[in-house]
């Protein structure tokens, strides 16, 4: 037990007051300079006060950057690979806890290696892939010699394809996979008692209804806590539906809009629209934060089976 003492309290409470400066004051300036008029956001040094221009700007911001689409596009992104990722990990992690077969930690190690390769890394193959999702595929007939042989005997050639940009598959398919949500689910699975394994089996359930009755159940904390993390993450992804797009007005996304509200080196420096439509942008997350806060926390911390 650490013992206490005044001096320790002291500094352990500068140390947070000094972490609750830096993580909110960039957000009051942000909200501070989003109800300002253009006169008042152009002052220097800069007002660190409200004032009264917030709806104006916000619907300034809104309709400059046409962001009701947008933030219906993101959330259809972060939804779905949130809702994909989990399904993923959570069904790979119970196959190579559950199931004795050779192989399973070579395969687990190969999931978890990936986390050594982020999407900037292999931007470029799975840009490659998104472009034509069969190309493996066709690339296999090819080295086989079955594309050359099927052309030979029917005068027909297998030409497979399937273009994912400007799509949303392509917005969230190449990123459903997850090797920290595997890691993550295999960690809580390992620590299921082998009884209740054995009362599921005896019970006449077979694999997927154990899954589905008993595993998922106990996982909600640590599903609610990795979604949390998966949702915010992906509504804050730029890279990639920056590259996966070429249709910006179907299929941007908000994240992605907010660069047209940055004004022009030569035109009107309007930072008080720009940061107001940053506040609508960041809304989402932060909702989903606050309103998952309690599951989030037990999540990571729980360990109640």
């Amino acid at each position: 037990m650490i013992e206490r003492s005044r001096i320790f309290d002291i500094v352990t409470y500068m140390v947070m007051a000094l972490g609750v400066i830096v993580v909110v004051l960039p957000f009051w300036i942000t909200i501070v300079a989003g109800s300002q008029s253009l006169a008042e956001v152009s002052r220097v040094p800069i007002v660190l006060w409200p004032s009264s221009h917030l709806w104006d700007n916000l619907a300034e911001a809104w309709t400059r950057a046409d962001l009701g689409p947008k933030l219906l596009n993101s959330m259809i992104m972060a939804v779905g690979v949130t809702v994909a990722k989990i399904s993923l990990a959570s069904i790979s992690a119970f196959s190579i806890v559950f199931f004795n077969f050779r192989g399973r930690m070579i395969c687990f190690w190969l999931i978890f290696a990936t986390l050594m390769l982020p999407l900037e890394v292999r931007i470029v193959p799975t840009y490659s892939i998104a472009a034509n999702a069969l190309m493996p595929f066709q690339v296999i007939l090819d080295t086989l010699g079955i594309t050359g042989l099927v052309e030979t005997l029917s005068g027909l050639r297998i030409d497979m394809e399937w273009n994912l940009l400007n799509s949303y598959p392509g917005l969230i398919l190449p990123l459903v996979a997850t090797a920290t949500g595997t890691f993550l689910y295999r960690q809580f699975f390992m620590t299921i008692p082998d009884e209740l394994v054995e009362a599921s089996k005896m019970d006449g359930s077979g694999p997927l209804r154990f899954f589905w009755d008993v595993l998922l159940p106990l996982s909600r904390t640590n599903m609610v806590a990795l979604a949390t993390i998966l949702f915010v993450s992906t509504w804050n992804q730029y890279l990639w539906p920056l590259l996966i797009t070429t249709d910006r007005q179907h299929f941007g996304t908000a994240v992605m809009q907010l660069k047209s509200l940055i004004p022009a080196l030569n035109g009107t420096q309007d930072w008080n629209v720009t940061m107001a439509g940053a506040l609508i942008i960041m809304l989402p997350p932060l909702l989903v934060v606050a309103l998952m806060q309690r599951w989030f926390v037990r999540g990571l911390i729980s360990s109640d089976k």
